[in-house]
C-alpha cells in the first residue's frame, strides 16, 4: 500500500523505537522526566524562545495558545482556511470562548492592509482583538509557505496595536526547508508558535508550544486542564528527539517527490494540478477524468494507493519519509492506468 494520505502515518524509525525504550523517564506533571525536559529545552533553542512545553497534539497546542493569550469574550483574526478555523472543532469558541474573525488569504497569506482594518477599535460594541494567529506551511493551501516578508508587515501589525501572534507551525520545519530561511527566523516574529513532531519530522506522537517562560507557565496550567499532563511521557518525548535530530534536514526529499507526483499527475488526461507545489503537499482536479474526488479516491484505494478527498474534485497528496521515489513513480503508474469513470 503506497499510502499518501498525510505525513501523519509515518511509522516510527527504528532509531526512534530504540529512543523510546532506552528513554530516562519521570513524572512529567511534576516537571521531573528528563527526555521531555530535554526536548523541550531542544525545541525552545532551536525556535529562539525562553521555554517550550511537550503535547499531546498540535490541535490542544493551538487551543492552549489562545486559552494563555486570551480572555473570554476577546475575537482572534485568522485566515479562512486555516486549520485552527476548520479542523479543530470550534474549540476555541468551546473552550475559550472567543470570536473567530477570519479573512481571506492569497495562499493562505492574509494581506496586511485588510487586516489592519479587522483589528478591533476601542467601542463598547465590540469584542476585543485577542490575537492573531497564522499558519506556516499552509495546509489548505497545498502546502504554501507563508512568505517571510508578509509575517514581518504583520509583526509590525501587531505590535503596534499590541497584539499578541501566535504561529501554527505544525509543518513549520518544511517550510524553512523550502525557503532556506530557520524555523528561529519564523518564529522570531511570532510571540508563540506550535511545532508538530509527528508529520513530516516522523516521531508517533506530539506537539511543541514555544514562548516566554512566562507563557509557557501559565500554558503549563491550561495544559493539565485539557488533561494533557502526562506522566513518563519521555517514551513519547524520545523520539520527538530523534526526529528533530534525523529528519528536519531531509525534508527536501519529500518536496522533491511532491514535485515529481505534481509533474506526472499532471501529464494524466483529465487532471490539473492547482496548487504550486512548495513543500510535500499536492492538491490535484479530478473533474476532467470524469470522477468526483471520492470516487478517483476509491479507485486508487482498490489499486493500493491511499489519498484524500480535498473537496468535490480535488485530490489531496502528501509525501513523507515512507515513500520514496520508487513508490511515487509506481503511484504515478497506476494513476495513469486509471480509465475514465462516469460521475
Amino acid at each position: 500500500m503506497i499510502d499518501l494520505r498525510s505525513d501523519t502515518v509515518t511509522k516510527p524509525t527504528e532509531a526512534m523505537r530504540k529512543a523510546a525504550y532506552e528513554a530516562e523517564v519521570g513524572d512529567d506533571v511534576y516537571g521531573e522526566d528528563s527526555t521531555v525536559n530535554e526536548l523541550e529545552e531542544t525545541v525552545a533553542d532551536l525556535l529562539g524562545k525562553e521555554a517550550a512545553l511537550f503535547v499531546p497534539s498540535g490541535t490542544q497546542g493551538n487551543q492552549i495558545a489562545i486559552l494563555t493569550h486570551c480572555s473570554p469574550g476577546n475575537e482572534i483574526i485568522l485566515q479562512e482556511d486555516s486549520h485552527i478555523f476548520l479542523y479543530e472543532g470550534a474549540a476555541a469558541s468551546i473552550f475559550a470562548g472567543v470570536q473567530t474573525r477570519t479573512m481571506k488569504g492569497e495562499r493562505g497569506a492574509i494581506c496586511p492592509e485588510e487586516l489592519v482594518s479587522a483589528i478591533r477599535k476601542d467601542d463598547i460594541h465590540f469584542p476585543e482583538t485577542g490575537l492573531i494567529c497564522l499558519e506556516n506551511t499552509h495546509n489548505k493551501a497545498g502546502g504554501a509557505v507563508i512568505p517571510i516578508e508578509n509575517m514581518m508587515v504583520i509583526a509590525q501589525i501587531a505590535r503596534e496595536h499590541h497584539i499578541p501572534i501566535h504561529l501554527d507551525g505544525a509543518r513549520l520545519f518544511n517550510a524553512a526547508a523550502a525557503s532556506g530561511i530557520g524555523v528561529a527566523k519564523y518564529a522570531q516574529l511570532t510571540d508563540t508558535v506550535q511545532i508538530c513532531l509527528s508529520k513530516g519530522l516522523g516521531a508517533p506522537v506530539g506537539s511543541v508550544i514555544a514562548g516566554s517562560k512566562v507563557f509557557i507557565d501559565k500554558a503549563r496550567k491550561w495544559r493539565k486542564r485539557l488533561g494533557g499532563g502526562m506522566r513518563q511521557a519521555g517514551i513519547l518525548a524520545a523520539p520527538g528527539l530523534v526526529a528533530l535530530r534525523d529528519n528536519a534536514d531531509r525534508l527536501s526529499e519529500d518536496h522533491d517527490n511532491a514535485k515529481l507526483l505534481a509533474d506526472g499527475l499532471a501529464e494524466i488526461d483529465g487532471i490539473e494540478i492547482i496548487n504550486r507545489v512548495e513543500t510535500n503537499i499536492v492538491l490535484a482536479d479530478v473533474q476532467g477524468t470524469g470522477m468526483t474526488a471520492d470516487a478517483y479516491v476509491q479507485l486508487l484505494k482498490e489499486q493500493q494507493v491511499l489519498a484524500n478527498s480535498f473537496g468535490p474534485h480535488s485530490v489531496r497528496f502528501v509525501t513523507h519519509y515512507d515513500v520514496g521515489k520508487g513508490a511515487i513513480k509506481k503511484a504515478l503508474s497506476i494513476a495513469a492506468s486509471l480509465t475514465k469513470q462516469p460521475n
